[in-house]
């Protein structure tokens, strides 16, 4: 299985592609297409006919995928930051290369 820096729940900023410097919160990591769906971000309109989730049927935004090269993790500050690993008291940890800090 690919390992990536980025987890869902994480807050990322755009830094290519027509949302540039748009930042969200990560709903989901698909691990297999090493894409991201990042909340607000790369939003599409979708057709749907009537059914018992949309009785009214129409059209619906959702957020589409973006590749995850695409994004950054974003420090407390809101900068886009480098992400390391290391180990403290037995447990791996992920922390900003720049700052030093942990990332929760």
């Amino acid at each position: 299985m690919k390992k990536f820096n980025i987890r869902k729940g994480d807050n990322v900023i755009v830094n290519a592609g027509n949302d540039k410097g748009k930042t969200g919160k990560v709903l989901e990591v698909l691990r297999d297409k090493d894409r991201v769906i990042v909340e607000g971000v790369n939003m599409v309109s979708r057709h749907t006919k009537p059914n018992s989730k949309a009785p009214q049927g129409g059209i619906i935004k959702k957020e589409a995928s973006i590749h995850i090269s695409n994004v950054n993790l974003m420090d407390a500050s809101g900068k886009a930051v480098k992400v390391g690993h290391k180990e403290v008291d037995g447990k791996k940890i992920r922390f900003a290369r720049t700052t030093g800090e942990e990332i929760k």
